[in-house]
């Protein structure tokens, strides 16, 4: 076996099992007793009702208004969810936020200090919410209302600033962005049906046939003077207005000059490595399809304007990036391992019209609801860094096209890394703060000197989702540039992006799904090519996320000596535990050994609960030695192995969030005795706006685990003759090259 190649283990699936594992969640003293509790919160129930009660009633639909709920932030799991109280005081909670308050008292030993929290939204009549105010200060401690009292720390009346977000006060009539939560009322669609009437009231009229609903939000633009948008932002169910932002700028980031001068390519004659194997772009159009041959295919939707030449280069640069990744002088140009399709989004209203954001929206969402892609590629979006506090309509969007795992999506997180970064305004971008979506960065070198682009974003994403960008790619800089073809398909420019790197890492899942055939889910790709991430001696992953991804499939597929790389893909039950083994030789392991894994999986989404965002989690737990219990024990010691700390950079994040991300994944270094038949238990946990929930179907899951022990460069050849009945190498359909 020395003499061929050591491609990746398959089925993996076939050593786990199900095992049960009970776990007790210890109670907790609260932090306030009911005494205390009433005698803080009275005060407050008390003057929001009074405060709802001032607002205008054609503001409240069917007298129904909306209050923000703060919990203690010892009380945030999904467990501690106040439901008895809110259904008590006849409330109900439509969606929640991030949030950071300093409770009165807690239980730890230091004093209470500002902490990470989450505020829920919640609605009632405002009879109820002036009802329960009254009732509270006589209630007793057999009152089930009482019982969770002490989970609260602040109840409050919205205001328009905690509504409004990015707007510009000098602007004569800006078109803001609008999102309403649509729950919470007996009568479904009585409040976009009463935000229309009380719009009308302020002579605004809303653009309803541009809206998208998605969850229990409405996103819609409405154009407004600077003096209706406090009075807009009186509407009970509004959740946020923001300045409707602009489209990303597409101009070349670099310009020829004599370093960086351009050259003749000829493209490949021969078809696509795999014609089966497609992807679809979304972007600017391109200049001649037919000069593209058999590898790309032209969409553009019924009644799109005319292109731009500016989105059009833009598009054709993107589509070079995905065929042929970056053209070197000198080299003859790859074979492409797939087919594009390539739908041209853009027009000559995409730069000056704000209300197109929401077209060119409309438009990727309409193919992707009827066409199934494998790859999907996204190097446009909104001028827009994200938000801890609230999802835009194009990431709610894409995640709820994304959530069944089928499709590996990368998303350019923008090229703003260069502006102010402490205001946020470096941040990613939009809609690279997808959950179910691969966001990519971009190097500035392809050499072992390599760092971030200046120009690539930063993060943390939000929480789920806080590594963000996941990956970085080689996306070019003024000293080595990017190379695509030209508009004439005859030359290779100089440009550079994350709008390149994204698609070039593309490519990459497109040539492992082309060599290996469709056994290789969407999600085992990504979880490959986060696992084989290079990390950087000095970078954090707010600046390059997990680290750049390989140059070539071939670093991705093949193991070498001493290694062995095994992909498991299966299904998860909700509630149940699965048990994976990491396969080790049989006998003494000799000298360090390294155990890195990667999970990954897709979920639904509650874009109304940024902070809950994932419907779905993995609790992981590690044991190390099969042969190591604990006193009474029925399963083997565990020992960490995903951290909250590398999802919490800077100690932010709420306890175990790491535990609702879709991307796990780490490295650890181990002596050879503390290892015996290690296992990871995975267990799928489900919550519904942050609330427990049974009602779940299975999931995909994808999981790479690499073992790598250097002084056992046999090591692959034993893993495989022991379990030479379970797992064995995956035989690429078409031969992958392979450096001599």
């Amino acid at each position: 076996m020395a003499d061929q190649p050591r491609f990746l283990l398959g089925n993996g699936h076939n050593l786990t099992s199900r095992v049960k594992v009970t776990k007790i969640l210890e109670p907790k003293p609260p932090p306030y007793d009911i005494k205390t509790a009433k005698a803080r919160l009275a005060p407050q129930f008390s003057s929001t009702a009074k405060s709802l009660a001032e607002i205008p009633d054609a503001a409240c639909p069917d007298d129904y208004a909306v209050a923000l709920l703060t919990l203690h932030p010892e009380y945030t799991a999904k467990s501690y969810f106040p439901g008895e109280l809110l259904r008590e005081a006849r409330m109900e909670a439509i969606g929640s936020r991030p949030a950071r308050v300093k409770p009165q008292a807690w239980n730890k030993k230091a004093s209470p200090e500002e902490a990470p929290t989450t505020q829920l939204y919640v609605a009632a009549s405002r009879r109820n919410f002036a009802s329960f105010a009254n009732q509270l200060p006589g209630l007793s401690e057999s009152d089930t209302s009482t019982k969770q009292l002490f989970e609260i720390e602040v109840f409050k009346a919205l205001d328009v600033n905690d509504r409004t977000q990015r707007v510009d006060r000098t602007a004569k009539d800006p078109l803001l962005e609008v999102v309403l939560h649509t729950s919470g009322v007996p009568r479904a669609g009585r409040i976009v049906e009463a935000f229309e009437e009380y719009a009308d009231t302020l002579n605004l009229r809303p653009d309803f046939d541009r809206r998208f609903e998605v969850g229990s939000l409405c996103f819609l633009p409405v154009r407004a003077a600077n003096t209706d948008i406090d009075k807009l932002g009186q509407f009970a169910f509004l959740r946020t207005i923001r300045q409707m932002p602009e489209l990303r700028p597409m101009k070349p980031i670099i310009r020829t000059s004599g370093k960086s001068k351009p050259f003749a390519v000829k493209l490949p004659k021969d078809p696509p490595l795999d014609p089966q194997v497609k992807a679809a772009v979304f972007d600017g159009g391109l200049t001649d399809e037919a000069s593209f041959g058999s590898f790309v295919h032209g969409h553009e939707p019924v009644g799109i304007g005319a292109p731009v030449e500016t989105f059009v280069d833009h598009g054709t640069s993107v589509t070079s990036a995905l065929l042929y990744g970056p053209l070197r002088k000198g080299d003859t140009v790859r074979q492409p391992y797939g087919q594009v399709d390539h739908y041209r989004v853009l027009d000559d209203h995409s730069a000056k019209d704000p209300y197109d954001l929401y077209d060119t929206l409309a438009r990727i969402r309409d193919v992707l609801q009827v066409r199934k892609y494998g790859f999907v590629n996204l190097s446009i979006g909104p001028s827009l860094p994200i938000e801890d506090d609230d999802v835009h309509a194009w990431t709610a969007v894409l995640d709820s096209l994304l959530s069944s795992g089928e499709t590996l999506a990368t998303v350019a997180i923008g090229n703003a890394g260069e502006k102010d970064r402490p205001s946020g305004n470096a941040r990613v971008q939009v809609p690279s703060d997808s959950v179910n979506a691969l966001a990519v960065g971009a190097t500035d070198r392809s050499n072992e000197k390599w760092a971030r682009a200046k120009y690539s974003c930063y993060g943390p994403g939000r929480s789920p989702g806080v590594i963000k960008p996941e990956v970085v790619s080689f996306g070019g800089c003024s000293a080595e540039p990017f190379f695509v073809m030209d508009s004439s398909l005859t030359i290779a420019i100089p440009e550079a992006g994350t709008s390149l790197a994204s698609p070039a890492t593309l490519r990459l899942g497109m040539g492992v799904r082309a060599h290996f055939g469709a056994d290789f889910s969407a999600l085992a790709i990504k979880a490959l090519l986060v696992h084989c991430c290079e990390p950087h001696e000095t970078q954090s992953s707010d600046e390059i996320g997990w680290g750049r991804v390989p140059g070539d499939v071939e670093q991705l597929v093949v193991c070498g000596d001493g290694v062995a790389r095994v992909v498991f893909q299966g299904e998860l039950t909700p509630g149940q535990y699965l048990r994976a083994p990491v396969p080790m030789p049989a006998g003494k392991l000799t000298g360090m050994v390294s155990i890195s894994a990667t999970f990954c999986f897709a979920s639904e989404t509650d874009p109304n609960d940024p902070g809950n965002y994932t419907r779905g989690g993995l609790d992981v737990t590690f044991r190390p030695n099969a042969d190591k219990y604990a006193v009474d024990a029925a399963h083997p010691k565990s020992s960490s192995f995903f951290r909250s700390s590398d999802y919490d950079t800077e100690g932010s994040l709420r306890r175990n969030a790491h535990k609702w991300e879709t991307t796990l994944h780490r490295q650890r270094s181990f002596q050879p005795k503390s290892l015996k038949d290690p296992m990871f238990d995975v267990h799928y946990q489900v919550r519904e706006s942050g609330r427990t929930t049974r009602a779940s179907d299975k999931i995909r899951y994808a999981m790479i685990v690499t073992i790598n022990a250097p002084k056992m460069p046999d090591l692959y050849d034993k893993i495989v003759q022991r379990f030479q009945t379970q797992i064995e190498p995956m035989t690429p359909l078409i031969e992958v090259p392979i450096r001599v």
